[in-house]
C-alpha cells in the first residue's frame, strides 16, 4: 500500500535575495539560483531528514531519543547563504566528490597521462577542489513507494572540471525508510577513465545539534587496521594495527577517551582525522557494519553499514565556536562527528591501495546505511 505521506518541498528559503549577492554567487550560474530548493523527507516513526540540491546537502536529520523526543542531529544551518560562505568551509552535510578526501599534491596519473588538480588544503587537493560537488546545483526527483521516501540527485561533472579527466554523470539517492533507515545510494558512469571516491559529509551530536562536545559519545568501529598519515594528513602507504594505540575502537569506548594521549598520529590529526580499513565480511560489494555510535544522555545510537572500504573518523577538531548552527547555537571545539565511509585518501598515488579508478563502460557503485534507533 502506498503512503499517505508525500515530500514536502520548500522552493525557497526566506533568503534568495541575499543569496543572489552573496560574494559566491558568481561560481553558480545566475540561473540555477531559481532551481535550489529545499525537500523534507518523513516516515511513520516521526523521523524526517531535510536534504537541498545545492551541494546535494543533509541539511537536518531529526530522530527520537529513549523517551521519544525529537532532535536534529545534524550540524547545519537555516540559511543558504551560510552554507555558501561558511568559515573554514565544513563541508557540512554535503556530498563532497569526484575524490572525497585527499590527493597527494593534487597530482595523479592514469597510465602515461598525468593529471594536474586544484590545490585547496595546503599543497593538497581535498574533497574535489575549489568547487566540488558541495558547491553545485543538483538536479533533483522526489520519490516514495512503500515504507520508503527519497530524492535522487543528479550532476554531470564534465571533462577537465577541477581537473579531472572525463564527463563523470554521478546519481546520488537518500532514501528514508519506515525503520527509521537512511540509505545514501551512489552510481557514477564515465567517458573515460577517471578517479572517483564519493562520500557524505554531515556532522553528526546524537545529543542534538549545538549540545556540547561528542567526546563522551561510545563508539565502535570495525577496523583493526587504519592508514597512518604524515604532516599533510596523506598516507604513508602503511596498514597500521590499532590493537594498543588510541586508534583501538574495536569494542566500544568514549571518543575523548584516549584522545589526549601522545602520539604522533594524533598530533598530526589534531586528535582523530583517520582512515579505518574496514574488517569486510560477505562478498565483496555486500554490506558490513562499518561503526556503531551510542550516546549515553539520550540513549541515541546509530550504526553504519557499508559497501566502502573503509571509513574516515573527523571528530571535529577544526570547530571552534565560531559558527553557528540551526539552534543559534555555538559549534564548539569537538561539537561534532563525521564517519565518512570511503575508499582510502591519496588511493590513485598508492599501487597498494583498493583502486579507485573508474573505467568506461563501468557503474561506480557504492551503499551506505545510517540506522538511527535508542537504548
Amino acid at each position: 500500500m502506498k503512503s499517505s505521506r508525500r515530500i514536502t518541498l520548500l522552493t525557497v528559503w526566506g533568503i534568495l535575495t541575499v543569496f543572489l549577492n552573496a560574494p559566491l554567487a558568481a561560481e553558480v550560474p545566475s540561473d540555477d539560483f531559481d532551481s535550489i530548493r529545499l525537500y523534507t523527507l518523513t516516515n511513520a516513526a516521526g523521523m524526517t531528514v531535510k536534504v537541498t540540491n545545492y551541494g546535494a546537502i543533509i541539511t537536518s536529520i531529526v530522530v527520537p531519543d529513549r523517551d521519544g523526543k525529537l532532535a536534529d542531529v545534524a550540524l547545519g544551518y537555516d540559511r543558504l547563504e551560510d552554507y555558501m560562505n561558511a568559515v573554514d568551509k565544513p563541508y557540512f552535510g554535503a556530498i563532497v566528490g569526484r575524490y572525497g578526501n585527499r590527493i597527494a599534491k593534487g597530482r595523479f596519473s592514469i597510465g602515461d597521462q598525468t593529471y594536474t588538480l586544484a590545490v585547496n588544503n595546503g599543497p593538497n587537493h581535498l574533497h574535489g577542489g575549489v568547487i566540488g560537488f558541495d558547491k553545485v546545483v543538483w538536479d533533483a526527483e522526489p520519490m516514495e513507494g512503500d515504507g520508503w521516501q527519497a530524492i535522487a540527485l543528479s550532476y554531470l561533472a564534465k571533462d577537465q572540471e577541477e581537473g579531472y579527466p572525463g564527463n563523470l554523470q554521478v546519481k546520488i539517492t537518500y532514501r528514508l525508510t519506515d525503520d527509521n533507515r537512511l540509505a545514501v545510494e551512489y552510481h557514477a558512469t564515465t567517458d573515460q577513465a577517471t578517479p572517483v571516491n564519493l562520500t557524505q559529509h554531515t556532522y553528526f551530536n546524537l545529543k542534538g545539534e549545538g549540545r556540547g562536545t561528542i567526546l563522551d559519545h561510545e563508539l565502535l568501529v570495525n577496523a583493526k587496521h587504519f592508514t597512518p598519515v604524515d604532516a599533510g594528513l596523506i598516507p604513508t602507504g602503511e596498514l597500521a594495527e590499532v590493537a594498543g594505540t588510541p586508534f583501538d575502537f574495536t569494542t566500544s569506548k568514549p571518543i575523548g577517551r584516549d584522545i589526549k594521549q601522545e602520539h604522533q598520529q594524533l598530533t598530526y590529526g589534531l586528535g582523530y582525522d583517520h582512515n579505518f580499513v574496514l574488517d569486510k565480511a560477505g562478498e565483496p560489494g555486500s554490506l558490513t557494519l562499518a561503526a556503531r555510535v551510542h550516546e549515553p544522555q539520550s540513549g541515541r545510537v546509530m550504526e553504519i553499514h557499508t559497501t566502502e572500504p573503509g571509513i574516515q573518523f573527523y571528530c571535529g577538531n577544526f570547530l571552534d565556536g565560531r559558527l553557528r548552527g540551526k539552534s543559534g547555537r555555538a559549534y564548539v571545539h569537538r561539537g561534532g562527528f563525521c564517519l565518512e565511509t570511503q575508499h582510502y585518501p591519496d588511493s590513485p598515488n598508492q599501487p597498494a591501495f583498493p583502486s579507485t579508478i573508474l573505467q568506461p563502460g563501468d557503474t561506480y557503485a557504492s551503499t551506505t546505511i545510517f540506522s538511527f534507533s535508542s537504548k
